[in-house]
């Protein structure tokens, strides 16, 4: 199979989404391999290196023609014209929250299989928990760097100092991304609580973390109670390929502090703070009612050569299955299948239809 690896051109968005490593791999099971000039660069990946793999160099066209195209991040407008109904197109995709970008791939007939839907037996989801990882621990970074007067925030020390209280940090989910924010936040020496609506979840985090954050039930009114009182909110909920619910709500930022701040992760999945929008690396964050709001929706960007790799580590083998097999490796492997979202004018992913009203039919209709 002929495989496209083009650069990605969101707003400073640095990743890329094989390594020469991974494009050997592929190229040693006798697949072809064209990479879009410096789209490794802003990972630290040399052209020399890729080529040295195997791997031909060519054009933004050149990457876009083959028969399966490779991404970290869902094609922006600008990419909307490579999409056509021979493509097979793996990637995050982020459709919930995306409405045009689900029309055009239902126009061209794009068969598009989306990271985060690819779903194991046991319920992770293998693609997404890596940069989860990654933006749960940024998130607590950024949380506490954005807390400083020079920021916008209220100028608080996220560890405090002998004598002067540490910040209080609420975490607003316990899956990866709140496990790893929390984690972080703890580590700084914040006050960290936790909500999640699992219990067994909320005993599992009581455990490993042994006492040092608060574990909560995300009900209504244990929230606004604790939003009245946060300095910093991470956002970090997430219902697999479906709009993230809000759960704070612009009501509620009336009662919080002014200098506080809001990162919410879900953001790429519409958000669970109902005044966050996207932003971008270049201009993260905008106030509201007082409230910093930092809302990038590719924070592990920021770290690319960490995340190219932590991502590719992941993405490999089921790559693999892709490039040998074709639509055969949807059908052979049901968590792979899971990942199918639009193929050849049909929406197949239910989260997505209930978001935007559009008919769905399951991954194994659109594959027969």
């Amino acid at each position: 199979m002929l495989i496209g690896i083009p650069k990605e051109i969101k707003t400073m968005e640095n990743r890329v989404s094989m390594t020469p490593g991974a494009v050997e791999t592929l190229v040693r099971r006798g697949h072809s391999v064209v990479v879009e000039k410096g789209a490794g660069l802003g990972s630290g990946l040399s052209d020399e290196e890729y080529v040295s793999c195997g791997a031909k160099m060519g054009s933004v066209d050149d990457a876009w023609a083959a028969e399966m195209v490779i991404k970290v991040k869902e094609p922006i407008a600008s990419e909307y014209k490579y999409l056509r109904e021979d493509l097979l197109l793996f990637t995050y995709l982020h459709l919930a929250a995306d409405e045009p970008l689900t029309k055009v791939l239902l126009e061209s007939g794009t068969t598009g299989v989306a990271y985060e839907t690819v779903q194991l037996p046991d319920g992770s989801l293998p693609l997404l928990t890596p940069m989860s990882e990654v933006a749960g621990r940024m998130a607590a970074q950024e949380g506490a760097l954005h807390l400083e007067k020079p920021k916008g925030g209220r100028g608080i020390l996220v560890g405090g100092v002998p004598g002067v209280a540490p910040a209080k940090v609420m975490v607003l989910g316990g899956g990866v991304v709140g496990t790893n924010a929390a984690k972080i936040a703890a580590g700084m020496g914040a006050k960290v609580t936790i909500f999640d609506v699992n219990h067994a979840r909320l005993q599992y985090l009581d455990d490993i973390f042994n006492g040092r954050v608060t574990t909560m039930t995300s009900t209504e009114p244990n929230i606004r109670a604790a939003v009245a009182e946060a300095d910093l909110i991470i956002g970090a909920v997430l219902i697999p390929g479906a709009k993230a619910p809000n759960l704070v709500t612009k009501g509620m930022l009336a009662t919080m502090k002014e200098g506080s701040v809001i990162v919410d992760v879900a953001v790429d999945q519409g958000g669970c703070v109902e005044t966050i929008k996207p932003t971008t690396h270049s201009d993260p964050t905008y106030v509201v009612d007082g409230v910093v709001h930092y809302g990038v929706a590719n924070m592990p960007g920021a770290v690319p050569r960490t995340s190219t790799f932590a991502l590719v580590n992941q993405t490999l083998p089921y790559a693999l299955q892709l490039a040998d097999k074709g639509l055969d490796a949807l059908r052979e492997n049901k968590s792979l299948k899971l990942g199918l979202n639009t193929m050849k004018g049909k929406l197949t992913y239910a989260a997505v239809g209930e978001a935007f009203g559009i008919d769905v039919v399951t991954p194994d209709e659109a594959l027969s």
